[in-house]
């Protein structure tokens, strides 16, 4: 995903499907090209690139 997107699904009034390595997670906030991510599955926390978060449609 690229930076863009990932600000614009942070900043959409809409639930938007993300995933990182395939769970589903939760963006919380964007740094550069890192992400501050939150897996709902397993409540953990995480900062990955934003490249590695895959938009499901």
């Amino acid at each position: 995903m690229d930076v863009q997107r990932a600000h614009d699904i942070v900043n959409s009034l809409g639930v938007i499907e993300v995933l990182y390595q395939g769970e589903p997670i939760w963006i919380e906030n964007i740094n550069g090209d890192l992400a501050r991510i939150d897996f709902l599955e397993r409540r953990h926390q995480a900062e990955v690139p934003v490249h590695d978060l895959m938009e499901c449609v």
